[in-house]
C-alpha cells in the first residue's frame, strides 16, 4: 500500500458529507482540505488570491472556476505536498475536475447518495432561536412546545438556506453541476458510491472500502 492517500468526497448539501469526512479523516489518518474554508481563510487573510476572490463575493457574485482551482492546486502543492489527503467541495465542474486530474493522482472518490426526500427533510427541520442562536432540528431535536424556544418562549425562525425553496434550488443546482463530475471519475474508475439515508449507516461501508486501499489508523 502507498504512504501517500488522495481521495475526495461528493455529496449534495445535506448529504451528511461533513460528519463523514471527519470520520474519515480521524480513522484514516488524512489531513483535510475543505474547499469553501480555504477560500474564506484566504479572503480573510487578504492573501493575493483572496482579495482577488472578495471581489467577486462582495458582489454577490460566484468565484470564477479559474480563480478556485488556482487557489486549491496552489494549496495542494505547497501546504499539502506529499501529504495524504480529503478533499472536499472541489472540483465542482469538469474543467476543475481536468485541472485537478492533471496534476494530482487520487486513490478514490466517494459519492454519497442520499435521496433528496431525506435531505430535504434534514435541512427543513433545522430552526432556531434569533436571540440566543440556539438550534432545533423538529425531527431530532425539537422544542418542548413547536416553534418556541425552549428557554425564552419566543418563536422560532428558519434561516433563508433552510426554507423549502432555497433547498430545492440547492440541489437542482447541485445536481446538474455535478452529475458531469460524478461521470468524469466514473470514467476514470475511481467512484464509489455509497447509498443509505443515515451517515451511521453509510459509513461502515465507506470505511470497509477505504481499509482495502489504506490502513486505518487503529491498525498502524
Amino acid at each position: 500500500m502507498s504512504n501517500v492517500f488522495r481521495a475526495l468526497i461528493i455529496g449534495a448539501p445535506g448529504s451528511g458529507k461533513g460528519t463523514i469526512s471527519e470520520w474519515i479523516v480521524r480513522d484514516f489518518n488524512l489531513k483535510h482540505l475543505a474547499a469553501g474554508d480555504l477560500l474564506r481563510k484566504n479572503i480573510k487573510d487578504k492573501t493575493p488570491l483572496g482579495r482577488e476572490a472578495s471581489l467577486y463575493v462582495e458582489k454577490g457574485q460566484l468565484v470564477p472556476d479559474a480563480l478556485v482551482t488556482k487557489l486549491i492546486l496552489q494549496e495542494l502543492s505547497t501546504t499539502f505536498n506529499n501529504q495524504s489527503y480529503l478533499l472536499d467541495g472541489f472540483p465542482r465542474t469538469i474543467p476543475q475536475a481536468e485541472a485537478l486530474h492533471k496534476k494530482e493522482n487520487l486513490n478514490a472518490c466517494i459519492n454519497l447518495a442520499v435521496p433528496e426526500k431525506e435531505i430535504m427533510d434534514r435541512i427543513q427541520g433545522r430552526w432556531y432561536h434569533p436571540g440566543s442562536g440556539r438550534t432545533y432540528h423538529m425531527q431530532f431535536q425539537p422544542p418542548k412546545v413547536a416553534g418556541k424556544d425552549d428557554v425564552t418562549g419566543e418563536p422560532l425562525e428558519q434561516r433563508q438556506d433552510d426554507k423549502p425553496e432555497t433547498v430545492r434550488a440547492r440541489l437542482e443546482t447541485y445536481r446538474n453541476q455535478t452529475a458531469p463530475v460524478i461521470n468524469f471519475y466514473k470514467g476514470k474508475n475511481l467512484l464509489r458510491e455509497f447509498a443509505g439515508t443515515k451517515s451511521k449507516e453509510i459509513y461502515p461501508k465507506v470505511y470497509q472500502f477505504l481499509a482495502a486501499i489504506r490502513k486505518p489508523v487503529n491498525e498502524q
